[in-house]
């Protein structure tokens, strides 16, 4: 197979090419950076939706970045063959969907118009497709959520602790990876988005204990009250939305990812690896 893979510089592609590698397969990565030789690994100086140079003849197209300008580069592209499409989307565009913020409710509604636009595209080359809808990710030190906070937490040696009792369910890049190169051969989980969590729903604030825990070094704890987070609410309008989420679930069903691709990820027990890039 010869697999395209857009995103081959994310966490979950930090993951995915040496899985794809030890399967034997031929890989053609795009990036907007120059990046090292990689045995198997063809890297292609490009962008999305416009700047992608000629490919060979494709058995399968991976992508982990923005959706809309996937599906609008692919709508535009001629393909040789139908090759198998895998994205990733976000579990935001349920969780966000009802959101008190109006920037969080056009998030939602841009996932899931990309979703429907790379659903149409696939359709235009009669290709197979399926969407991943993770929840929050870890595991390379690449994220934007939890990796900053303990990055920070391990500069200042002071871990905040917000209260909140809503539960989440962190999912680790590799698992959102092993699900990829399952989909690849499965066709039962053509046409449909799936959910991924990780295997273990935890409170907010056991996921913030567990971070903490996680730490190379002593952290004082800094529990930050209610009140105090819906002061914050109030004065800062860009945290109005996570704040007012402490006490919503946050979580997937894996319901369909276990039966279909036999995927069961892993409970949230992370290291201090997790939250640095590769190479740091």
């Amino acid at each position: 197979m010869t697999i395209l893979v857009f995103g081959g510089s994310s966490q979950i592609g930090h993951f995915l090419l040496p899985r794809l590698l030890e399967r034997g397969e031929s890989i053609i990565s795009l990036s907007r950076q120059p990046r090292p030789e990689q045995p198997g690994v063809t890297w292609l100086h490009g962008q999305l939706p416009d700047q992608v140079p000629t490919l060979p003849a494709l058995s399968a197209i991976v992508s982990f970045g923005p959706l809309q300008p996937f599906a609008d580069w692919l709508a535009a592209t001629p393909l040789e063959g139908a090759p198998r499409v895998i994205a990733t989307s976000s579990m935001s565009a349920e969780t966000k969907r009802d959101s008190a913020v109006p920037a969080e409710r056009a998030i939602s509604q841009l996932l899931r118009d990309g979703e429907s636009a790379l659903a149409a595209a696939c359709a235009r080359h009669g290709c197979a497709w399926t969407v991943l809808r993770p929840t929050l990710i870890y595991g390379a030190g690449l994220d934007k959520s939890l990796t900053p906070i303990a990055r920070r937490a391990r500069r200042l040696r002071v871990f905040p602790l917000p209260g909140g009792h809503g539960l989440r369910q962190p999912v680790h890049a590799d698992d959102i990876a092993q699900a990829v190169v399952a989909a690849l051969a499965c066709p039962a989980v053509a046409g449909r988005i799936l959910p991924i969590g990780g295997g273990e729903r935890l409170s907010f604030v056991e996921m913030f204990r567990r971070v903490r825990r996680s730490q190379p070094c002593a952290t004082l704890p800094l529990p930050l009250p209610g009140g105090l987070l819906r002061a914050c609410a109030s004065a800062l309008p860009r945290l109005r939305g996570p704040l007012n989420r402490l006490d919503t679930d946050l979580i997937a069903d894996n319901s369909e990812l276990q039966c279909l691709l036999g995927i069961h990820p892993r409970a949230f027990d992370p290291e201090s690896t997790m939250w640095f890039p590769p190479g740091q």
